[in-house]
């Protein structure tokens, strides 16, 4: 009997912004509902707006006001009156339940001391009841809530992540055929079907929230029961080679694996025959192993197999119980799909079956696809009804490379305690690896492919601001990175932060994924990347209140990647961030009735103002496919009666003084002494280039 997990996915300030809250709350977030903002998210509103006075376009905003999200709790327990496969009077089971914080902030689970939390109907005892922290079943690493003197409270778990409970039940020997045998977590008896996200009431073997927020404590309550059968038990067992220790052990093209299966009984009756539609009749009755060849081998030839055993050819995608089969192998061995090993006609309780070698010959030579075995035993029970069938690995059902490379389960089955899939490599693997902008991986910088860029800019937080003052708000930037598996295999790449400005935050995730990751951080950052393809991550960069504006190189954030396979290789990329990306220099020259401009010339009535804008886009450039900014659309003005200018009512326009050294400047205002604006629209201005905007203004 398998026992199966069972998860789903589940289930805002003055003082009137929360009593509404208070008042509504019920009619807004139901027990299902999966809180999604987070609890002291400020949600913030500034309105904005732009007008004209027929010639010039300006803007303005309101002030800013804000509204916190209020803590919400939520709680759900899955599976909700679940029927499990059947169980053997004598045995252990293990019942699963995930545990979900549904609400809006990091909680806490609280499990009653005594084990209360936990209950069980029908003939059977629990034996052991933990949080199971190792993903590993039930072993001393995990927290015990059974036979816990007080309370237990879990660690903090995630708004909508969730933490695993186990219970390991002994079905009594005495346990009556047809009988039931269940697991309850949790007591609340309203909220059906789901009894999700209740209030919580301290009742006797509650499981609830445990910090208080606007809608209280909340419990919740899952279950799931088994029904007692009299089956005889299988576990399909298979014994392979590991996979290499080192490249230098490394299985090649043309090399031999060697699998010997075998079936045990561990049930309470014998297990007898089924009967294979489609074998030859005399050859068709018996308990069977059915062993496929694996995706990337054929069977090996010489080998001799025991009398009885049978072949067939048909695709991994037909049913090992409807395939057709044969007594004899065809003459190309790269034919057969599966093999069937009769074990005989019956296996009595608590015996196991003799070893069945098999040998296969590796054909592939992708190093990137590994071998994956598993197979199938089929029988029937003594006296009750229906098949029995076990897998040597259901684990390993999403692996593979899309092929049908094994059989899947039939109905039912038990599986065996020890997983018994194997898998071999069967090339030595090389890792390697690019990082770099959003779909350019093999980007180059200036000097080479580990100082590749994507550079970008803040705007809001620079707006207005000129060279010389700092930010007063913190300014993020997000940026997308691209990886390339440039190996021969499927590759885990570690992303670490190698450098970054001081007082900048550096955070991470896979994209797709709802939560960022603090770089640097103690559980290494790693994405997987499959042979010969690309995934792209997040990576979001927090400028500090304080840093320099239209600061000359940037502020680099350098990340590398690193094969898991080949610690050697790696390769990095740069995320720049500017604070701003334009700088404008101003200055002024006066010039003397002979047109001789220095700084020296006295500023009298009847001399000439030079003003000179030397303007310069600040991004770095260089290499090839790196990601850049270029200023487009760049519009100089110069308004002299905008304050802190006064040049409008001092002075008077020079006509024809006007120029700008960048081709395709479209100068305006350079027409009338009386001019007081002068703009200057650029058209672009590319990295590391610069440009020149002049104009004279007559003293009075």
């Amino acid at each position: 009997m398998k026992n199966t997990n069972i998860k789903k996915v589940t289930k805002r300030a003055g003082i009137l912004q929360l009593l509404a809250l208070l008042a509504c709350f019920a009619v807004f977030a139901p027990a299902g509902f999966a809180q999604q903002t987070a609890a002291g998210t400020e949600i913030k509103n500034q309105a904005s707006a732009s007008y004209s006075d027929g010639t010039d376009t300006y803007t303005t905003v309101s002030n800013e006001v804000k509204v916190t999200v209020a803590k919400v709790s939520g709680l759900a327990i899955t599976p909700d009156s679940a029927t499990l496969p059947t169980v053997i009077a004598g045995q252990t089971s293990l019942y699963y339940f995930t545990v979900t914080n549904t609400g809006n902030f990091a909680d806490q689970v609280r499990f009653l001391g005594g084990g209360k939390s936990v209950q069980v109907s029908g003939s059977g005892s629990i034996t052991a009841a933990v949080i199971d922290l190792t993903n590993n079943g039930i072993d001393p690493g995990d927290t015990d809530i059974l036979t816990n003197g007080s309370d237990v409270l879990s660690a903090f778990i995630n708004q909508n992540a969730s933490i695993t409970v186990i219970v390991s039940v002994a079905i009594s020997n005495t346990a009556t055929v047809g009988s039931f045998v269940g697991v309850t977590l949790g007591d609340t008896t309203t909220g059906a079907p789901t009894f999700d996200n209740q209030a919580a009431n301290s009742s006797a073997n509650e499981v609830s929230t445990v910090t208080t927020s606007v809608n209280g404590l909340r419990e919740a309550k899952g279950s799931a029961s088994a029904k007692v059968d009299s089956d005889a038990a299988l576990t399909l067992t298979l014994v392979a080679p590991p996979g290499p220790a080192s490249a230098a052990t490394a299985t090649t093209p043309g090399s031999p694996l060697n699998y010997s299966w075998g079936v045990c009984n561990s049930g309470q009756r014998a297990a007898t025959s089924i009967t294979l539609v489609n074998a030859p009749s005399g050859s068709n009755s018996g308990i069977f192993i059915i062993a496929p060849i694996p995706v990337g081998t054929v069977l090996a030839s010489g080998q001799t197999f025991p009398a009885g055993t049978l072949y067939s050819t048909d695709a991994l995608t037909v049913s090992p119980l409807t395939a057709n089969y044969t007594t004899v192998a065809p003459a190309n061995l790269a034919n057969v799909k599966r093999v069937a090993f009769n074990i005989g006609s019956t296996l009595a309780k608590n015996t196991c079956s003799v070893a069945y070698p098999m040998q296969v010959t590796i054909t592939t030579t992708d190093a990137s696809r590994d071998i994956y075995e598993i197979g199938d035993v089929f029988a029937n029970p003594t006296g009750n009804g229906g098949q029995i069938t076990d897998q040597s690995g259901d684990s390993i059902s999403n692996k593979g490379d899309g092929n049908a490379n094994f059989d899947e389960p039939v109905q039912g089955g038990t599986v065996s305690a020890t997983q018994g899939f194997q898998q071999v490599t069967v090339l030595a693997r090389d890792g390697s690896g690019l990082i770099g902008p959003s779909e350019e991986p093999e980007a180059t910088g200036p000097t080479s492919n580990n100082d590749d860029y994507t550079n970008r800019s803040l705007r809001t937080e620079v707006a207005g601001l000129g060279f010389g003052v700092n930010t007063t708000v913190a300014g993020v930037i997000e940026y997308r990175n691209t990886i390339k598996n440039t190996g021969n295999a499927n590759d885990t790449f570690v992303i670490t932060l190698q450098s970054a400005p001081a007082g900048f935050t550096v955070e991470v995730k896979k994209e797709g994924d709802p939560a960022f990751v603090t770089q640097p951080s103690g559980t290494p950052f790693t994405v997987d990347v499959n042979y010969n393809s690309e995934r792209s991550i997040i990576v979001r960069v927090t400028a500090p209140a304080g840093t320099p504006v239209l600061a000359e190189n940037g502020f680099p954030v350098v990340l590398r990647a690193t094969s898991s396979l080949t610690s050697a290789n790696f390769n990095e990329t740069i995320d720049r961030l500017y604070t701003g990306f334009l700088r404008m220099e101003k200055t002024a020259t006066i010039c003397d009735s002979a047109n001789v401009c220095n700084t020296t010339n006295p500023a009298i009535p009847d001399a000439k103002i030079e003003y000179s804008i030397l303007y310069r886009n600040l991004a770095s450039t260089g290499g090839a496919n790196s990601s850049t900014l270029t200023v487009n659309n760049l519009v100089i003005t110069e308004d002299g009666d905008a304050l802190p200018n006064n040049w409008g009512t001092t002075t008077t326009h020079v006509v024809g003084s006007a120029s700008d050294t960048t081709s395709g400047t479209v100068i305006t205002g350079d027409g009338a002494t009386t001019s007081k604006v002068l703009t200057a629209a650029v058209p672009s201005v590319a990295p590391q280039s610069s440009g020149t905007f002049k104009f004279r203004r007559l003293i009075r």
